[in-house]
């Protein structure tokens, strides 16, 4: 994790002309983007495996409606289109799950304040008056919501709200469209008959609420955690509104 804070800081120097004492703040945005952009071909891939499931559903349909009364005939018949296919059930949802490491690897190194049982010297550093170690409550202690920090916060919080909207707005779109080439109705899109799809479709159900739990994340974590969850949560925005557009 040390070499990251090392590459942050790095960056941060090659910033300071252009920000000032709001370098490592632009830093921490330019480090998540960068990061997002080397997983990004996982993110494709994801959607690609998206695509191809939701290419299949008027043919699992037909498949229901075909051994409807049947559902031990009805999931091999299933499982055997996704074979022939050569679709997996899950395509979708493992890409990001690898992602996850290096997620959390970035959290931690923003929300920690050592590292390597030194300071994290990137703590120490604001973003306009809010010191990047800090949280929102020590901005309500100094200067009230109205107060330098507090504006600060404020920013983010609208950044956030506008993302969220936008992301739920696509979340909706995405799961109405799985639903109606489903054919269910349901809003999951997802086929009872595959494994795993019951667990898929409660996330998918879900999913569209999931971005404004971030303006609580946004509130509670250090600054520097919060740049790399909005940047992070902008970015998945904007990547899934082209990728499955």
């Amino acid at each position: 994790m040390s070499v990251f804070a090392t590459l942050v800081e790095q960056l941060a120097d090659l910033l300071r002309p252009l920000f000032g004492l709001s370098a490592a703040a632009a830093a921490i945005i330019a480090f998540t983007a960068l990061v997002r952009l080397l997983v990004h071909p996982l993110s494709r891939a994801a959607a690609r495996g998206q695509k191809a499931r939701a290419a299949l559903q008027p043919r699992i349909a037909e498949l229901r409606r075909k051994h409807g009364k049947n559902p031990e005939k009805l999931q091999k018949a299933v499982m055997e289109l996704h074979a022939e296919e050569k679709v997996s059930p899950l395509s979708g949802c493992l890409p990001s799950l690898l992602q996850l490491p290096a997620f959390f690897l970035l959290y931690h190194l923003f929300s920690s304040g050592s590292i390597g049982g030194e300071p994290n010297a990137l703590l120490t550093h604001q973003l306009l008056d809010a010191p990047l170690g800090g949280r929102w409550a020590d901005a309500l202690d100094d200067g009230g919501v109205f107060g330098g920090a507090g504006l600060v916060y404020l920013g983010l919080f609208a950044v956030v709200t506008v993302v969220a909207y936008f992301s739920y707005r696509l979340s909706r779109r995405m799961t109405a469209a799985s639903a109606a080439l489903a054919g269910t109705g349901t809003g999951t899109g997802a086929d009872p008959q595959v494994p795993g799809a019951a667990a898929m479709g409660g996330v998918m159900k879900v999913m569209p609420f999931m971005s404004f739990f971030t303006l609580v994340t946004v509130a509670v974590v250090p600054l520097a955690a919060a740049l790399y969850v909005v940047t992070s949560t902008t970015w998945s925005v904007i990547e899934r509104s082209v990728l499955y557009r």
